[in-house]
């Protein structure tokens, strides 16, 4: 972190936070739905503490790939619901585990959901069948040891995997043990009541953002002592942002690897993120290549964004908020539908800026704030999606 600049912060508006607008912006729902499905087990309250456990995971486990038709599927009256297979030169059978039986399955073309629905015996004879007619002859294992050899992932031979382990050291680079120890942290909670964000709550089980499983891993982490102010609010109090980022990776192949880097105005109890803005996104495909291109695209790019200045985000804030672009409401329509969007939704965002501002868009922000509200009011994901984007896409054209 010795390359970070600092910038330099802007007093509390009140003591113990910041009072942020939430109204403005994007929600962004996605470390919400982590939060709201992962098991205390799955939940970290340090970097270190993550790292070690996924490090000490990838340390039991190897790789290797196998023919299709060496694969031996084993299972007994006695234990109907479990079964193993054996893999030459293996030292035990291995047991899959849900996800792998599920890829092992779909790569020789069985019907898992009827498969698992059959008792081992029956289960073991299909898929013995499907792995004796498979027509590409290799498969790539990803084995751990622990009480048992248990057979976490099948995958085409040249998946290239990324351990999780690798992308927790890529996020230590920048932000030490994720706990307060570097600008880079896990969120505070913002106050609903008072319109607070207070950056300094304890780290427990109902507020980390840092995940893992046995099929993936998850964090999230802001610079939230940090504020950026980017112009001002209707009661000309500062319009304050901070910096955040949340990654992801799954060695077994359950998902991609990816980055996440935005700006946002608040986190709340749930981890829903309020108030986000230039939103960037990049994921790697666990492709034969995978390695080297996270090694040379994905963790630089998070040190880049952990180091950089804002000083381009506030820039094309202010920019957006000079921009006039209508002074009627003819002007407004017309600027609008040559933007794709229909009378009546004009009409709605015009309405949106008027009730929320106390005047009506004349400014390419202004526009994009009604726009993002009016977003959130659709309950179609791919409805809401779109406009965002195209609110997104108006922002990014603003020289």
């Amino acid at each position: 972190m010795n390359n970070v600049e600092i910038l330099e912060p802007a007093r509390p508006v009140t003591s113990g936070g910041y009072k942020v607008d939430v109204s403005r912006g994007e929600r962004n729902g996605q470390v919400s739905s982590e939060w709201f499905n992962r098991p205390d087990d799955e939940r970290y309250l340090s970097l270190d503490d993550l790292w070690s456990s996924v490090k000490r995971r990838s340390e039991r486990s190897r790789s290797r790939v196998v023919q299709t038709a060496d694969i031996r599927v084993e299972a007994t009256r006695d234990s109907a619901e479990r079964l193993h297979l054996v893999l030459r030169k293996a030292r035990e059978p291995v047991a899959p585990t849900h996800w792998a039986f599920g890829q092992l399955a779909s790569i020789v073309g069985a019907p898992v959901t009827y498969l698992r629905q059959l008792p081992a015996p029956l289960a073991g004879i299909n898929l013995q069948y499907g792995l004796a007619n498979h027509r590409a002859e290799q498969v790539k294992t990803f084995e751990t040891e622990d009480v048992r050899t248990e057979l976490r992932a099948v995958t085409g031979p040249d998946y290239g995997r990324i351990h999780d382990h690798e992308l927790v050291e890529a996020v230590q680079r920048i932000a030490g043990n994720g706990t307060d120890d570097t600008r880079w942290k896990v969120p505070g909670v913002l106050d609903w009541s008072t319109g607070v964000y207070n950056p300094d709550v304890e780290i427990s089980r109902d507020t980390t953002t840092l995940y893992a499983s046995d099929r993936d891993v998850f964090l999230f982490l802001v610079d939230d002592h940090n504020p950026i102010e980017a112009g001002r609010l209707p009661d000309s109090s500062p319009d304050l942002y901070f910096r955040g980022f949340y990654c992801w990776n799954s060695e077994v192949g359950a998902k991609t690897l990816g980055m996440a880097s935005f700006y946002l105005r608040a986190v709340c109890q749930n981890r829903n993120l309020w108030g986000v803005e230039d939103f960037q996104e990049i994921t790697i495909r666990h492709s034969k290549y995978a390695a080297s291109r996270f090694a040379h695209e994905a963790a630089p790019g998070l040190t880049r964004f952990a180091n950089s200045s804002p000083q381009g985000f506030v820039n094309g804030i202010k920019a957006a908020r000079q921009q006039i672009v209508a002074r009627s409401d003819e002007d407004r329509d017309d600027f609008l539908k040559k933007r794709g969007f229909s009378k009546a939704e004009s009409g709605k965002i015009i309405e949106k800026v008027l009730m929320e501002e106390g005047r009506p868009p004349e400014s390419i922000f202004y526009s994009i704030q009604g726009i993002t509200r009016l977003a959130r009011d659709k309950t179609q994901q791919d409805a809401r999606l779109d406009m965002e984007s195209r609110a997104k896409k108006l922002l990014d054209r603003v020289s």
